[in-house]
């Protein structure tokens, strides 16, 4: 009964969350297409220069970075997520094989610890943005191997009907919820945030439920008033929902908490994930063991404390001291959706393993910027506090910027919200926290004035090192290269996409980590 109670809890919970994160992603989009079209009181005069008292402090000397290093850190992240998924996966065997009172050996532990260890991949999916069908594919890939290794390792009284049902068991329901909870675009971002809170709705309403079957089976006054007064269908739905009225104050506390741990890098979005797709397999094994443990069924659980343990040792790794990582601006051609995702996913993500990223908030990018505090300050009403209504909250604003390593060791990226009247204040500002700039020129018309002065911006700020800008075929290159002209030579680099293929995800960071070298323009 318990471990029924607990399957119903996490698919009810798991619905909830992916609903949720439709509508507030939704909602979220809305609000700040209402915020930036919002009409201020006192207009910034638009100048594109940040007032003194604007102004960044000087900035100490970027560390000397190059592609090469980029390489290494990627490889590195993928290496630390491996290695702390083979060690839980491991630890997971040794504990279910104690529980089961079977033998523990070298074989057992090594065959099983390999079939347990597929957590790994919802990791790599996000940190390479796969779409769900690549990671459904890969899923059912690591499945097949698992069977085969399994039957191949086991002795002949498991069958290979037993070994499919194992893993079935083990995987198939996993795979459900992580696939449709922790890939896509609202649904990742902003589902595995919402769920604990839908948790704990869903178990109140498991609790309401409860009380109602009790009252019914105890055949007292109350409940035959209730029957008389109510017809079945609402004494469910009353039963079940008005417990959510006592849960909203835990869920929203617990909302707060968890904005407040990622605002402070006590966690990052993806330590997050891999606690949350662990919890996820783990809950098989825990409901396995609850019948005869009870409990001690929770004993399952204990190879998530790798996680902060790894997350620990992992943070230990810091900046040389007095140096700074390099920071790329992001701008784009607003509208143009598809392009600017494309490139966060590919270039972007890439570039946070080594230096911090900044940009001008866009409903374009909502999807792969929003993080927890954005989610839950947007929950409680507070949005409208993040815009910068005028050129004196550009310094408030990029005073909450985090420029220090998360905990997983990639750089966040920072955003300025503006208003329609106050962008080209943040602009000026976060070039001249900049480094470089990736500029998505792709479709760029002389009708789209922003970009105009945005370029305008890049080709007279001082010390900024390289503008690496997009082009395509469509892209009306002279207005946009007459006013780059001004800049000092070997500024800006061109680089064409030809026809509708993207350029490869290295071909835009290298001219990005080459800034020093003065190549020219392509």
């Amino acid at each position: 009964m318990a471990s029924g109670k607990i399957l119903t809890l996490l698919i009810v919970a798991t619905l909830l969350a992916l609903a949720g994160a439709w509508v507030v992603a939704r909602s979220y989009r809305a609000s700040m297409k209402r915020l930036m079209k919002t009409p201020l009181p006192a207009p910034s005069t638009a100048t594109g220069q940040v007032s003194f008292a604007a102004a960044p402090p000087a900035l100490a000397p970027a560390i000397p970075l190059t592609l090469a290093d980029n390489r290494r850190a990627h490889l590195r992240l993928l290496l630390w997520f491996i290695g702390l998924t083979v060690l839980m996966s491991l630890l997971r065997t040794v504990i279910t094989q104690l529980l089961a009172a079977a033998p523990i050996t070298l074989k057992t532990v090594a065959t099983l610890g390999a079939a347990y260890a597929w957590p790994v991949l919802p990791v790599f999916a996000v940190i390479g943005r796969w779409s769900r069908p690549r990671f459904v594919g890969a899923m059912l890939g690591w499945f097949v191997l698992a069977v085969l290794l399994l039957s191949w390792r086991t002795n002949e009284n498991v069958s290979f009907a037993m070994v499919v049902k194992w893993m079935l068991f083990d995987t198939g329901l996993p795979l459900i919820v992580v696939t449709a909870l922790c890939l896509g675009g609202a649904t990742r971002a902003v589902g595995p945030w919402l769920a604990p809170l839908f948790m704990l709705f869903a178990g109140s309403s498991l609790l309401g439920l409860d009380l109602l079957a009790a009252l019914i089976a105890g055949d007292g006054p109350f409940i035959h008033w209730l029957a008389a007064t109510l017809n079945v269908t609402l004494a469910f739905a009353l039963f079940a929902l008005l417990p959510w009225l006592l849960a909203w104050w835990p869920a929203r506390a617990l909302g707060r908490w968890l904005a407040l741990a990622y605002r402070q890098r006590r966690i990052s979005e993806l330590l997050y994930l891999f606690t949350a797709v662990w919890v996820i397999a783990l809950v098989g094994p825990a409901l396995g063991a609850i019948g005869e443990l009870g409990w001690g069924a929770l004993v399952v659980f204990l190879p998530l404390l790798c996680i902060p343990l790894g997350a620990a040792a992992m943070q230990r790794r810091a900046d040389p001291a007095g140096a700074r990582p390099p920071t790329l601006l992001a701008l784009r051609v607003f509208q143009q959706d598809a392009n600017v995702q494309d490139i966060f996913d590919r270039v972007i993500e890439r570039w946070r393993l080594t230096g911090n990223t900044v940009l001008i908030a866009g409903t374009d990018l909502v999807d792969r910027t929003i993080d927890a505090d954005d989610i839950f300050t947007f929950l409680d009403g507070r949005l409208g506090e993040r815009f910068i209504g005028n050129p004196a909250d550009v310094p408030r604003r990029l005073a909450d910027f985090e420029w220090q390593r998360d905990v997983d060791g990639r750089y966040r990226v920072n955003e300025c919200y503006c208003h329609d009247t106050t962008w080209q204040d943040a602009l000026a500002a976060l070039v001249r926290v900049s480094d470089v700039v990736l500029m998505d020129l792709r479709n760029f018309v002389a009708e789209n004035k922003g970009c105009l002065h945005e370029l305008q911006v890049l080709a007279s700020t001082p010390k900024l090192a390289r503008v690496v800008v997009l082009i395509n075929d469509q892209t009306q290159l002279a207005p946009a290269q007459a006013i780059a002209a001004s800049a000092p030579a070997g500024r800006f680099f061109w680089l064409r996409q030809q026809g509708t293929t993207p350029l490869a995800t290295e071909q835009v960071l290298a001219p990005l980590f080459e800034r020093d070298r003065g190549s020219a323009a392509g």
